[in-house]
């Protein structure tokens, strides 16, 4: 490629060693220039000659990078993000991308003011799983949509050890935790909604922060959209279920590229991203007579390396980046409403 991009981890914990450093590295487009970490020094194992930096400002004020990372816990983002602006970096910026609307609009009018980029991290737009359900909405296989669910559980009953979660700071909570994902997948797909209702819930014993969301977004056309998320749920439920005129879709969350990551799987290796066998998702179609079929829809590979494409895209060649500054605002506005 004619221009690579010199980019920056502001932390090298698990979303820079899972999420980022693995794909920065394997497009030939970034180069990973450098990380910042406060105590233990591992970037250099995973990466040798990396630059390690002692603190975010050290990595800030490397004037050879160009693009910067914002991976730090979600109150922070808002600062940090507004100070690589500050800094003339272009950012791309862990989810939630703010606490709030405000925030959000303020750092989108600053990097106009500075040309630069803002760049948001939803990567699960190409999750595996959420790719198959979507290909499925757009090809209309189940006609006009009445009713469509997005969840995320899991059980955890005690009160986990990462405080920027846990405490009632600001981000924090399930809605800012699993909340940016399911609301940029209804979104991307289904637009913005006219309306919204939402209902939050505290359970565990102890917990200052709510761990159970559930909210319902109107559509045109009587399309009526249910996002869930709950951290005590013992048998998981599918995570996608959509019924329409013609018929329903069920999938269960089966994308395997975190815990491939954790495993240190890369993504240019041949079974990176395939989904187990037996996780296809099953449709139902209701024919006129009267009479069922169902078939199972396989999921293509997941792979998260197009968003990192779609970054340097808009970059050298102005090409618009998919996760846009209006759906950014709209839920961020749900979720602190």
């Amino acid at each position: 490629m004619e221009r690579v991009i010199t980019t920056g981890l502001l932390a090298y914990g698990m979303s820079g060693k899972v999420f980022h450093a693995p794909f920065i590295q394997a497009h030939q487009g970034f180069k990973l220039h450098a990380v910042t970490e406060r105590h233990q020094k591992q970037a250099a194992l995973d990466y040798p000659g990396i630059k390690s930096y002692d603190t975010v400002e050290e990595l800030l004020d490397d004037q050879s990078i160009e693009l910067i990372v914002i991976n730090t816990p979600n109150f922070s983002h808002f600062d940090y993000a507004k100070k690589a602006l500050q800094k003339g970096k272009h950012i791309l910026v862990e989810k939630p991308f703010a606490a709030t609307k405000a925030e959000a609009r303020e750092l989108f009018t600053l990097a106009k003011d500075n040309n630069k980029h803002v760049f948001v991290y939803q990567n699960r737009r190409w999750d595996s799983d959420f790719t198959a359900v979507k290909k499925v909405i757009e090809n209309g296989s189940l006609g006009k949509l009445t009713e469509v669910h997005f969840r995320f559980d899991r059980y955890r009953a005690s009160i986990g050890p990462k405080s920027f979660k846990e405490q009632p700071v600001a981000a924090s909570g399930l809605q800012y935790d699993l909340g940016p994902h399911l609301l940029d997948q209804v979104i991307s797909v289904f637009g913005i909604p006219l309306s919204y209702q939402k209902i939050l819930g505290k359970n565990r014993e102890n917990t200052q922060v709510d761990d159970y969301f559930s909210i319902h977004l109107s559509y045109p056309d009587s399309v009526n959209v249910f996002v869930h998320a709950n951290m005590l749920v013992t048998d998981i439920q599918p995570a996608f279920v959509l019924h329409g005129l013609k018929g329903s879709l069920i999938k269960y969350r089966a994308d395997v590229q975190e815990e491939q990551l954790l495993k240190g799987i890369r993504p240019s290796q041949d079974h990176y991203g395939i989904e187990e066998p037996g996780k296809e998702a099953l449709l139902t179609l209701m024919h006129p007579e009267g009479n069922k079929e169902q078939s199972l829809i396989p999921s293509e590979k997941g792979n998260y390396l197009p968003l990192f494409s779609a970054v340097y895209k808009a970059l050298t060649l102005g090409e618009p980046y998919p996760v846009r500054e209006e759906q950014i605002l709209t839920q961020l506005e749900i979720l602190e409403s």
